[in-house]
This record gives C-alpha cells, structure tokens and sequence, in this order.
C-alpha cells in the first residue's frame, strides 16, 4: 500500500481553525492548539447566551413598559394583571414598543385594562 502523507490536508484544516480565530488576541489567533480551546469556548459561550439573550430583552422590555407605567400613574405588576382578567393578548415585547414609540396608543391600552 502506498504512504499517505496528510501535509495538504493538515495545512488545510489548521488554515480553518485560524481562519475562525482571526481578531482574537495573543497566541489564541496563531497558535493551533491554543485556537482550538478558543473557538471550542467560544461555542461553548454562544449556546448559553442565545438563551441568555431571550432573557435580557424580556427584562428590557420589563422596564421599559414599567416606566412609561409609571408616568401614567399605575404599576407595572397591576397593568400586567389587568392585561390578564380583559383577555388582552399582546406580549410584553409589542407593549415596550407601543410605549416607546407610540405611547397614544399605549395609553388606549391602558384605558382598556381599566
């Protein structure tokens, strides 16, 4: 059987790794080992925070919804409430954006919880 040599193929995949590596700092963008663990954290790192993400903007849109609230004159955890008993459908996402940028229809909302 003929010797296989995997030089190309070698050059190849460690042209990859680097390739994903490139911008990051010290011997993380140059060295094949040390990339490796790099782009494995940074996996690592992506998945938990694709989850984290959903999180965060329902905190943000928490807030924002709170202190336009507040300005109005109500809480936020009564409006919520509210929300609940008139069988109002709208998510907190749409909320925050009807308050941040067209509070007189948020303000009918609220009209309408009461």
């Amino acid at each position: 059987m003929t010797r296989v040599k995997k030089g190309v193929n070698a050059l190849k995949s460690r042209k990859n790794i680097l390739r994903k590596v490139k911008g990051y700092r010290h011997g993380r963008s140059t060295k094949e080992r040390q990339a490796n663990e790099a782009i494995f954290h940074a996996g690592t790192y992506s998945f938990a925070h694709r989850r984290d993400k959903k999180g965060d903007f329902r905190r943000l849109w928490n807030v924002r919804i709170s202190s336009s609230l507040k300005q109005m004159g109500t809480s936020y955890s009564k409006f919520i409430h509210a929300l609940k008993l008139k069988n109002i459908g709208l998510d907190r996402k749409i909320l925050s954006d009807l308050a941040q940028n067209h509070p007189e229809i948020f303000k009918k909302v609220l009209e309408a919880t009461k």
